[in-house]
């Protein structure tokens, strides 16, 4: 198990926000001598939450009863011992601790889940069933001109995406990124005061229900590709409105369409996307132009880059049958909980406490933040040290190109999930 190391006092530079799918890794942290932090630059109200939150005095426990973790871990083994189809879900960790899930998970005869999988599927499922075009966070800090924001603000679910590619003060092919061009396309009651340029330029705002957009998007398609429109509106919006937009993506050198999953909350929302991804390859043909799906918090692309990595399929996937079976549908954690399929859970959330497990009979063990304050007690309670936080450990950026190192920040007791998973997996395999 993780054994503590004192840390002195200190100014630490250069941290990564684990939480976060940006990984904004330019964070300046104070540390003082009893390894509390302190956020110093720049201002992030998320970065300070995640960082300066009162660390939390935590031990095991058993049915909310205090239990030593040896205790803790044996329970947590039998009741999987004892599960025929066990659930992990959840999966709010890096890159590290969902090595340690696919172990366990193999071992187990168990199906995996994340929270963040309604939103990631409808992701997956347009690659699975056609590819995209999509760019790097990179080459948008370094080349946009034109950024179409599709159903979303961004800054709702990344509050320095702005600040961090697109009104950046230097890029190496943009030599004025104030001139970048910003358009909000669908959604209500949105926050655009991050598109506004440092200059103090208005983005452009043509909103509508955000259930309305994939019909909004399937006009903008045809507009791009030559074919009229009778209607002089699509949902709300103006047609001529819609064709001045695909005038100016025909013109842009390179055009971004973002999204994020969350965002786009309502049915078959995978169809929606597949028309952004159809405008991008038309848009390819005479200019640049690609897709950007923004997620990672949580840690769900380092979950499912994982996940594909060993067993060849993202989460909502199972060992049931002694090898990996992918089905995005029967295999969705509210489905199987709701329908009495599973019957025991383990629920990993290493990162947020305050987001609840979902609402079971199911004997349920929560492994996760320290800070934890559950509405229901677990019938077993293991707290974790916090990776980039309490624990060295690696994550994936929202574009999936990039895998940055997470730093152990101050000292605790508290086991990583790797230990945990690995102590539970040991125990299974001596039974």
């Amino acid at each position: 198990m993780t054994q503590a190391t004192h840390f002195p006092a200190a100014t630490l530079e250069a941290v990564a926000l684990p939480s976060d799918g940006l990984l904004s890794d330019d964070l300046t942290l104070n540390r003082d001598a009893d390894g509390n932090l302190s956020l110093q630059s720049p201002t992030c109200a998320k970065s300070q939450a995640f960082f300066e939150r009162p660390r939390a005095a935590s031990t095991p426990s058993i049915q909310g009863k205090p239990a030593t973790l040896e205790a803790a871990v044996a329970h947590a083994a039998q009741l999987f011992a004892k599960a025929k189809h066990p659930l992990l879900s959840g999966l709010a960790t890096d890159v590290y601790g969902m090595r340690a899930v696919m172990n366990l998970a193999e071992s187990a005869g168990a199906t995996i889940d994340h929270m963040n999988s309604k939103s990631s599927m409808k992701n997956i499922l347009v690659v699975q069933n056609s590819g995209w075009y999509v760019t790097t966070l990179s080459e948008v800090k370094n080349r946009v001109d034109l950024l179409v924001v599709i159903g979303t603000d961004v800054v709702s679910y990344f509050p320095r995406f702005f600040e961090r590619m697109i009104w950046n003060k230097e890029a190496m092919f943009t030599a004025d990124t104030d001139a970048r061009e910003v358009v909000y396309l669908g959604g209500r009651n949105l926050d655009t005061s991050a598109g506004v340029s440092p200059s103090g330029r208005k983005p452009d705002v043509l909103p509508c229900d955000i259930d309305r957009v994939p019909e909004v998007l399937a006009a903008l398609r045809a507009l791009l590709t030559g074919k009229p429109l009778k209607a002089e509106n699509v949902a709300g919006i103006a047609t001529a409105d819609l064709q001045k937009l695909a005038d100016r993506l025909q013109a842009a050198k390179y055009s971004v369409l973002a999204w994020t999953g969350s965002a786009l909350d309502f049915p078959h929302a995978e169809l929606a996307i597949q028309n952004v991804v159809g405008i991008v390859e038309h848009l390819n043909k005479t200019t640049r132009s690609a897709g950007l799906p923004l997620s990672g918090n949580d840690g769900d692309v380092s979950a499912y880059n994982v996940s594909t990595w060993i067993s060849g399929y993202p989460f909502r996937s199972s060992y049931r049958r002694g090898f990996p079976d992918y089905d995005p549908y029967h295999y969705e954690t509210t489905r199987l909980l709701a329908e009495g399929e599973a019957d025991a859970l383990i629920w990993i959330n290493s990162f947020n406490p305050e987001r609840q497990p979902p609402a079971t009979t199911l004997p349920t063990v929560v492994i996760g933040h320290p800070a934890s304050a559950l509405e229901k007690p677990a019938e077993v309670f293991i707290p974790i040290a916090v990776p980039g936080l309490e624990a060295n450990g690696a994550q994936f950026r929202s574009d999936s190109s990039v895998t940055l190192p997470l730093r152990k920040l101050r000292e605790t007791d508290l086991p990583t999930l790797a230990d945990v998973l690995s102590a539970i997996e040991a125990t299974l395999k001596t039974a």
